[in-house]
């Protein structure tokens, strides 16, 4: 289980460190592609494996459907854990995130989110003051 909320620094090669605590998790394997609100997500392989059948299944007729799939797997990335924790970024991904040097690695329960730390922020703060509407939105769907 992936929680809770880490700086890291993206260094001049791409590699990010992963928190010490989450290694082992994404040590046989982890994937990474393009996630929503210009951020990446970082899945171990045994959770990517279940989303991406899923999203293979999504109907083919359906505009949004392809457009989502194409989104998440043809951005997707097979990554591994080098010696030292690290993981490299590839290049289109950290563009398409706009990542600078430091990043923001997020805890989401099943995933890691990677952020640039500007847009994190940013992020985070329009969240925290729309938190009310977003609870309310959340009641009105029975959670």
């Amino acid at each position: 289980m992936f929680i809770g909320e880490y700086k890291h620094t993206l260094d001049d090669k791409g590699r990010i460190a992963v928190p010490k605590k989450f290694r082992k998790q994404l040590s046989r394997g982890a994937v990474v592609t393009r996630g929503l609100d210009t951020s990446l997500f970082l899945f171990p392989k045994e959770e990517w494996d279940k989303l991406a059948e899923r999203l293979a299944s999504l109907p083919l007729g359906q505009s949004n459907s392809r457009a989502f799939a194409r989104l998440m797997l043809a951005g997707a990335m097979d990554i591994a854990l080098d010696k030292q924790g690290r993981v490299v970024l590839p290049e289109y991904l950290r563009e398409y995130a706009g990542m600078s040097k430091n990043i923001i690695l997020a805890g989401l329960y099943n995933r890691l989110e990677l952020w640039d730390e500007a847009k994190w922020e940013t992020y985070k703060k329009r969240v925290e003051s729309d938190a009310d509407s977003v609870a309310e939105k959340l009641g009105e769907l029975g959670f």
